[in-house]
């Protein structure tokens, strides 16, 4: 992680967004989310049914 106080201000305006692509996110921020068959949107009780694909790793004892 870089702290913003160390960066040059060349390297500020090169992270920064242009123009385009501030439109384009807004453009993006104005559309609505769709969902389809192949995703469909995810219920409560699909949400507690969801399993993880790589459970926790249990901790050494300290």
């Amino acid at each position: 992680m870089v702290n913003i106080t160390e960066l040059t201000e060349e390297m500020r305006r090169e992270l920064a967004f242009s123009e385009e692509e501030r439109k384009e996110l807004e453009r993006a921020r104005s559309m609505p989310i769709l969902f389809d068959e192949d995703c469909p949107e995810t219920t409560p009780e699909r949400a507690l049914r969801f399993k993880r694909v790589n459970p926790p790793r249990r901790r050494a004892a300290e």
